[in-house]
């Protein structure tokens, strides 16, 4: 229960059940107060929200008015005076909780309807009420939870606290009666009231269905791998598939420049998942382990915890490509192009050699090639024309390029 917060509540006491507003303790220029919708004689109560809205329209002046929080509260929506389930507080039902064992539920609504029939109590000087609660400290104890009914001596104190309000809880009930008064209110501003809660009832429903279909998009929209250690750790598993096999490694990028598992040039590549995650267990001499998350992905690995994932941008398929660019323009898949080449320019860069600039200089047309397939400026109006064969050459001997680099 926040400070400074004023709560609609529902309120069940002898002549039934009722709505009113409550301001639990708050602190204002050093002091304590707690307070109750009221008139300066009586706690006012309603026979439902929209009497209680509708006297607030009609009624400026009152017990809470003066209250840090009350402009705001005024400020809310209609539906501002509807109490949530947890805001039932059932004074008269308190002995039957107490009659039961001290589940979670029963301790819970015992709590919240004492904790306001002390307060109630208290800002309207009900003398029985008052008394009980400063003479059967062990009330308090339903503060503490369900846990605290569960060590040995709980059920005993449940009892005690129920003997407590059995003997007691009569006189109690009537004396917070005579401090409360059922409030008249006009049917038809209660009638109009009521409309206005309707409606602010369905609007925020509305609200909390199109919140809810949000978050459902963005968590189906979410990448699962964004949750991966992989991920936190930003280096990520990479997966190849070029001239009839599949190989594993990994990579990151430290200031825009990639850094692959590998040293001198080098890329280590396994045949499996399984295998590279039981080498790295066993293994730092590379480039990757001067990264600082490193050792938390050995640690995972070595207790069994780290899986291979590879996110589909980290996948690349050499498969047909070749081929395809030997059929003509039309037949290339351009992003499968895009992504492998990204992946050969990539581990040019981390080796810092000039094997993929020697070869464009040396073969300058496949350098327009790719730029015209890849969509790049600076193509100078070139078209590709047959024989394509001498273009899937030239692609085959990158590949070649790539595959030098990988460890055998």
């Amino acid at each position: 229960m926040s400070e400074n917060a004023i709560l609609p509540v529902k309120v069940s006491l002898s002549e039934g059940d009722f709505y009113t507003l409550w301001a639990p303790m708050w602190k204002e220029h050093g002091a304590e107060w707690q307070a109750f919708l009221g008139d300066e004689e009586h706690v006012l109560l309603f026979r439902s929200p929209a009497e209680l809205l509708a006297h607030l329209d009609e009624t400026p002046k009152h017990d809470l008015s003066s209250h840090p929080k009350w402009k705001s509260f005024a400020a809310s929506g209609d539906d501002r005076v509807v109490p949530d389930e947890r805001s039932h507080y059932d004074l008269i039902g308190v002995p039957a909780l107490l009659a039961e064992r001290p589940s979670h539920v029963n301790v819970s609504s015992v709590a919240r309807a004492l904790r306001l029939a002390r307060s109630l109590g208290e800002v309207t000087a009900a003398t029985d009420a008052t008394v009980f609660f400063a003479s059967h400290s062990v009330v308090g104890n339903v503060e503490r939870g369900v846990d605290h009914f569960a060590a040995e001596s709980g059920l005993s104190e449940w009892s005690a606290i129920g003997r407590a309000v059995l003997t007691n809880w009569r006189k109690v009930i009537a004396s917070l009666d005579e401090q409360v008064k059922i409030a008249e209110v006009d049917e038809a501003a209660a009638a109009a009231a009521g409309e206005r809660i309707d409606a602010a009832v369905a609007a925020a429903e509305a609200e909390r269905l199109a919140a809810a279909e949000k978050r459902k998009a963005e968590t189906e929209k979410a990448d699962p791998y964004d949750a991966s250690a992989w991920a936190g750790a930003g280096i990520d598993p990479v997966r190849i598939a070029i001239q009839g096999k599949t190989v594993y490694t990994l990579r990151t990028y430290l200031d825009r420049h990639p850094v692959f598992l590998g040293k001198f040039g080098e890329i280590f590549t396994f045949s499996s998942g399984k295998t590279l995650l039981r080498w790295m267990v066993e293994n730092d001499d590379h480039d990757l382990a001067k990264v600082a998350t490193w050792e938390g992905l050995v640690l995972s690995a070595n207790g069994g915890e780290l899986e291979m994932e590879v996110h589909k941008d980290n996948s690349y398929s050499f498969t047909g490509l070749v081929k395809d660019i030997g059929a003509g323009p039309n037949a290339v898949d351009t992003d499968q192009m895009a992504a492998a080449y990204e992946l050969m320019a990539d581990a040019a860069d981390w080796a810092g050699d000039d094997s993929l600039n020697s070869y464009f200089l040396a073969n300058p047309r496949m350098q327009d090639y790719i730029s015209y397939m890849l969509g790049s400026p600076g193509t100078s109006g070139y078209v590709p024309s047959e024989p394509f064969s001498d273009h899937a050459k030239g692609w085959q001997e990158l590949e070649e390029i790539l595959t030098k680099r990988f460890s055998r």
